[in-house]
This record gives structure tokens, C-alpha cells and sequence, in this order.
């Protein structure tokens, strides 16, 4: 048993034993497929904390000869496997997380050095009795350990990517890695599995790429690993009940990342945060900052600014993802930036319709603080002043929510101010601290027609009213009211019992002004 070379389960040991580990050892399954195939070098990415390590961790638990895994995978699903006894333990296994060696290195050259070293070390202590060609190449050196024990070896590197966040700007620094992993990985016999897990894809450096035998899945292309990526709906649902929490509340504030239809993925460590302090809340920036995200939204490049604005107010934007090159500083689009926040976690994505989305009242959160601190004129005020134009709904005090509205709204390329469609979006900006207390639906079919938006109390706040509000354009906020009231719209909330006021607002082109009405609908 070494350091790095055979290491103990005890890391593995430590998930298990805490209160909310969620069994993803099928994972191993899906490796145990590709050992000694073709398929057999995997790389996976995904955003921070959403179980990387862990997983990184597990496999090394069940691969390493350094350990006795049996009894702790007993009680999990891979236990089940018909392979599960065949392949456990059974493999000279390399764990390396670049992170720790980036963080005592002075340089890539340091780096690589000192992973050669150490894992010789480990080789050596492990295989004393081995005539080493050459026990300064770490290459040489596992071939010999092979050639004379005919165990394979598995190697595992987890924060793999931390080399292109950390060395962003130099480029000759990334392809000397790369030539090291390559060097290390790739057409090695000896090697059955190769599994590397980071948040960004495998830098590509135009049509060549170092590590081109890898299988990639990630955030755009999770493949059959799709189920390991965070929480699943069923996942989440048995720790709602366990903990007395409120599903729909979870889902609203930490769900989105969606897989196709039938597959709905939660972020891990929010829902853990949220089970072990039984509340609702926002625990994203305790892993990444917003001035994180700021740096990224104010490349306003091609309009970029006018796509986020849409996506606060829960549109969905098409995006293109091909021309990416994984790494942290090439943008060439806005793409290019949409598609590295798919990567970090900042934005869902849909395959089938190629687009993105915020994918959760969380991360909505954290582009509002990124936007209102950013150079953004009157959105940032209207998004910070949105608490006080909801306030003024509630007290009928409809001049005040119309400069509100006004200081929402912008005119862009992208949103096209000139009809009721843009109008909705600059309310919804308006109106952004509504989320807090309310679903928000759109197009709510209800009488003889569809409510433009309808606000709907959460069940902790049924002291506030329902909304239906009403737009217009070049008409009146009088006959927005008028509609609400003759098309019956309120009756999509029958089995409402609170209070309801009707919003009426109308926006002139000409004079460029905002008006709006609030009235108090009355039950028969």
C-alpha cells in the first residue's frame, strides 16, 4: 500500500459514512465495461462539487490492490454485479490529483517532475525486487513492473483541467501537460482503464488534440453517465422526506440541469447544504463567487449582455457549442462564453433544441448580484430596486411600479422592444424579487384565453396576493384591466382563496412612457 501508487479506501470511506451519501457505485459498471477495450481512457467533467472527486475516490476504493473493498461496497448497487468480485481490488492503481502537486510546484516542468518522482517512489517500496531499466522514467518503470507481475494498472487523476484555469495564459505550459499525459497514457498495453475527471472538456488545439483516445462526458454530452453527474429526481425526493423539506421548493432553487426528457439533475452540494441546515437558500457562492461569473457576462461580445438579460427574465437562447476549445481565455463568440458557463454550472443545457438556460432560482441569483455590480445602467437598478416594485403592487401604488418597469427597460438588438413579448421580459426583469414569493407562469390559460403572466403564491406565502397581470402595447393599462376582466382570466385560479390583484400595464411607442393600473379582483 503507498501514497499514490495502491492507495487505502479510506477517502471513499469517509462519503460513505456521512449522513447523505447517495449511491452512485454503478458508476463503476460502466468501467468496468470498457476495461482493456478500446473505450478504456474516460474523461468526465463536471462543474464544482458536483461529486468528481467522489467519484474519483470510489473508483480508486474498488480498483487498488493497496485494500480490502469488499465489506465497504457490500450494501451498494455495484454489489450486485456479476463482475463486481472479479474486478475488486485487483489492479495496480495510480491516484493523482493535479491540484495537490500544481499547488507545491514552481512550475509545469516542477510539476511533471514531481509526479514522476513520487510515483516512482511508490513503485519502487511496492516492487523492490524489480531490475528497473531506467528508474528515473516513470513510463519504463510501470512497463517493468508489468512485464515482471502481469497486473494492469488503472490510473485515476482527478482536477485534471486545473493546469488551464491555473495557467490560463500560457499556452506552452498546457501543450508540455498534455504531451506528459499523452506520454503517460496513451498506446500503453499495461494500462486497462484510464479515468481523468476536471470541469473543463480536453483542450483542443485546432483539429489535433493530445489526448484524442479519450471518451469524454460532459455537461453537453453526458453519454451513459448522465445519472452520475449530481442528484436524480428520486435521489432528491428521498431526502425531502427524510429531512421534512419541500420538494417543489428544492426543485425550483437547485434542479435544472436536464439530460433529455426523462432525466432532471439536481446540483449535489446545494441539495446536501440545504438537507443538513433544513433550509432553502442560496449555497452556490460558497463554492464559486459571483465575481466569478461577472468576469465572464461583461465580455459583452455580440450582444451577450441582451442573451443573460433573457435568461434572468427565464428565456432560453440558442448557442453553439462546436467552436469552444475547453479552455478558460479563447473566446471568439459569445459561444464560446455561453458554453463555458454550460461547463462551470452557470447554465443548463438542451441537447435536443441547442440552447441554454439558467437552470435554477440559485444560480438566477448569482447572475442578478454578477449584473448589479457590473457596468449595466438602469438594469442594475431595477434589478436592485425589484423588492420595492413588487412592495408598490401590494400598496396599489401603481406610479411607482411603472418607473419600476421603466427603469427595466432597454432596447437592444436581441429583445426587440416593439410589442407585448419584449414587454413581458422587461417585467419580469422589474419584477425579478417575485421569484422569492411566487411560481411565476406564463401564458396561463384561464376563461377565454391566456393571462399574460400570472403571479401565484409559494404555500409559505399565502399572505400575499395573486397577480394577473395583463400587457399592452400603444393601448391602455385601463384596457389591460377591461380584458382581464372580460376574458375571465381570473378564473384559472379558482381554487385560489387569497387575495388577487389584477395588473394592467401599456407601454406608449410614442411617448415612450409606462403607465400602469392595480385593482383588487372581487369573487362573486
Amino acid at each position: 500500500m503507498g501514497i499514490y501508487l495502491n492507495p487505502d479506501n479510506s477517502k471513499f470511506e469517509e462519503a460513505v459514512n456521512s449522513d447523505m451519501y447517495i449511491d452512485k457505485t454503478e458508476l463503476i459498471e460502466y468501467t468496468n465495461s470498457v476495461l482493456h477495450t478500446m473505450q478504456h481512457n474516460v474523461c468526465v467533467s463536471r462543474p464544482r462539487r458536483f461529486g468528481k472527486s467522489l467519484a474519483a475516490n470510489m473508483l480508486t476504493a474498488y480498483y487498488s490492490r493497496g485494500c480490502e473493498s469488499g465489506e465497504l461496497f457490500s450494501k451498494y448497487k455495484i454489489a450486485k454485479s456479476a463482475n463486481f468480485r472479479k474486478h475488486l481490488n485487483q489492479y495496480n492503481t495510480i491516484f493523482l490529483n493535479i491540484q495537490e502537486f500544481l499547488s507545491r510546484s514552481s512550475d509545469i516542468w516542477n510539476l511533471i517532475e514531481r509526479i514522476k518522482k513520487i510515483v516512482i517512489r511508490d513503485l519502487k517500496r511496492a516492487y523492490p525486487n524489480i531490475a528497473y531499466f531506467d528508474d528515473t522514467d516513470l513510463v519504463e518503470s510501470m512497463q517493468d513492473v508489468y512485464a515482471e507481475t502481469k497486473c494492469p494498472f488503472v490510473v485515476i487523476i482527478d482536477e485534471w483541467d486545473c493546469i488551464f484555469r491555473e495557467y490560463k495564459m500560457e499556452q506552452d505550459a498546457q501543450e508540455i501537460y498534455l504531451d506528459f499525459l499523452r506520454d503517460l497514457l496513451k498506446d500503453k498495453g499495461y494500462i486497462y482503464l484510464a479515468y481523468m475527471t476536471g470541469i473543463l472538456p480536453i483542450k483542443k488545439y485546432g483539429t489535433h488534440s493530445a489526448l484524442n483516445m479519450f471518451d469524454e462526458f460532459s455537461m453537453i454530452n453526458p453519454g451513459p453517465l448522465a445519472s452520475y453527474v449530481g442528484f436524480i429526481e428520486d435521489e432528491v425526493s428521498g431526502l425531502c422526506e427524510k429531512y421534512g423539506m419541500d420538494m417543489g421548493e428544492v426543485k425550483s432553487w437547485y434542479d435544472g440541469y436536464s439530460f433529455g426528457k426523462d432525466l432532471s439533475v439536481y446540483s449535489p452540494r446545494s441539495v446536501v447544504s440545504c438537507m443538513r441546515f433544513r433550509k432553502i437558500g442560496n449555497y452556490w457562492n460558497q463554492t464559486e463567487t459571483f465575481e466569478a461569473l461577472k468576469v465572464y457576462i461583461d465580455m459583452n461580445f455580440d450582444g451577450l449582455k441582451d442573451d443573460i438579460l433573457s435568461m434572468i427574465a427565464g428565456e432560453n437562447i440558442l448557442v453553439r457549442t462546436e467552436s469552444f476549445v475547453n479552455d478558460m481565455m479563447t473566446f471568439r463568440t459569445k459561444d464560446d462564453v455561453l458554453t463555458l458557463l454550460i461547463h462551470l454550472g452557470y447554465l443548463g443545457y438542451d441537447y435536443e433544441n441547442k440552447c441554454v438556460f439558467i437552470p435554477n432560482n440559485e444560480v438566477r441569483g448569482e447572475y442578478v448580484n454578477a449584473v448589479s455590480m457590473s457596468d449595466w445602467g438602469e438594469i442594475s437598478s431595477a434589478l436592485k430596486n425589484s423588492a420595492d416594485t413588487l412592495n408598490a403592487i401590494w400598496k396599489g401604488r401603481a406610479s411607482q411600479v411603472a418607473e419600476g418597469i421603466r427603469q427595466a427597460h432597454f432596447e437592444t438588438s436581441h429583445i426587440q422592444y416593439h410589442d407585448e413579448n419584449g414587454l413581458s421580459y422587461t417585467i419580469s426583469l422589474a419584477l425579478y424579487a417575485a421569484r422569492n414569493f411566487y411560481t411565476v407562469h406564463r401564458e396561463l390559460a384561464g376563461g377565454k384565453g391566456f393571462a399574460d403572466l400570472v403571479f401565484l403564491p409559494k404555500k409559505q406565502f399565502l399572505d400575499k396576493p395573486a397577480l394577473v397581470v395583463e400587457l399592452k402595447w400603444n393601448q391602455s393599462a385601463e384596457g389591460a384591466i377591461e380584458q382581464i376582466r372580460k376574458k375571465e382570466y381570473c378564473q384559472s385560479l379558482n381554487e385560489y382563496h387569497g387575495n388577487l390583484l389584477m395588473v394592467g400595464v401599456n407601454y406608449d411607442k410614442k411617448t415612450r412612457e409606462h403607465t400602469c393600473v392595480i385593482e383588487e379582483f372581487i369573487k362573486c
